[in-house]
């Protein structure tokens, strides 16, 4: 059974059909195809976009509303709906320094914040394989696509070889990068999780962002290619400038092995 917010409105079901349930469906799929990059500029009219969706205009300007509130898009009168901002792809599925990954993009530089020995928290030391109470690098950046504030990352290393990485160039080098350098050896591999968290007052001002505004939090585990755990990291990432992306294949199904 169809229900309808307007006359013309096809296509919801009922229980699915409340207008705000639609407009949300609408700005999922515009929102890919801004961030996809096949809608830039100026998008279509609300009555292009209506017709597209076969929605109202009422739940269109709705869907937009959501999009403008994310800060993807801008809106004015006798102007039109144009895309604001545009986000950059960090993929999930290759370990690659944040310069590595926006190389395309522009110049990533660090705002060294903090880069000096400290006394391990327990979780940290645990994360890291050392003993209760070993010293470890702590490295804090802000990091800037030319002059965007994207990221506070704060790094925790092994300190064999987080003291040889202090004594490189921090602002303008990956971690990564460094961490081959002074081992000879390639990074093997990394244990992330991935959430959203609210920006806290001190962050929001360090990340230019409102308070509370969404950003991803990545917290990464990364070892040598040995096995051994040298670099254990939370960044935070705004949510309005990173879109996280990776490619997953399905492992045979078990009722395909029953």
């Amino acid at each position: 059974m169809q229900v309808s917010d307007s006359p013309g409105e096809t296509g919801q079901v009922r229980g699915g059909g409340a207008r705000a349930d639609r407009a949300r469906r609408i700005a999922d799929i515009v929102r890919h195809q801004i961030l996809a990059g096949s809608l830039t500029g100026s998008l279509p009219t609300e009555n292009e976009l209506a017709a597209e969706h076969n929605a109202s205009r009422n739940t269109v300007r709705e869907a937009l509303g959501l999009l403008r509130d994310e800060g993807l898009i801008d809106r004015a009168p006798k102007v039109g709906t144009r895309v604001a901002a545009r986000k950059f792809d960090h993929g999930l599925d290759a370990l690659l320094g944040l310069q590595e990954t926006l190389r395309e993009h522009g110049t990533v530089r660090n705002e060294v914040r903090a880069a000096t020995f400290i006394t391990a928290p327990p979780a940290v030391a645990r994360r890291l394989d050392l003993d209760p109470g070993a010293q470890v690098v702590y490295i804090e950046r802000l990091r800037y696509l030319a002059e965007l504030p994207l990221s506070l990352d704060l790094t925790y290393l092994a300190p064999d070889v987080g003291a040889e990485v202090l004594a490189h160039d921090l602002a303008t080098t990956d971690v990564f990068v460094l961490l081959e350098q002074v081992t000879g050896q390639s990074l093997g591999g990394a244990e992330i999780a991935l959430e959203a968290v609210a920006a806290d007052p001190h962050t929001a001002t360090t990340l230019d962002v409102p308070t509370s505004a969404p950003l991803l939090m990545l917290e990464r585990l990364t070892h040598l290619d040995d096995n051994r755990p040298v670099d254990l990291e939370y960044i935070r990432m705004r949510g309005d400038r990173i879109t996280m992306r990776g490619s997953l294949t399905r492992s045979t199904p078990e009722w395909k092995v029953l």
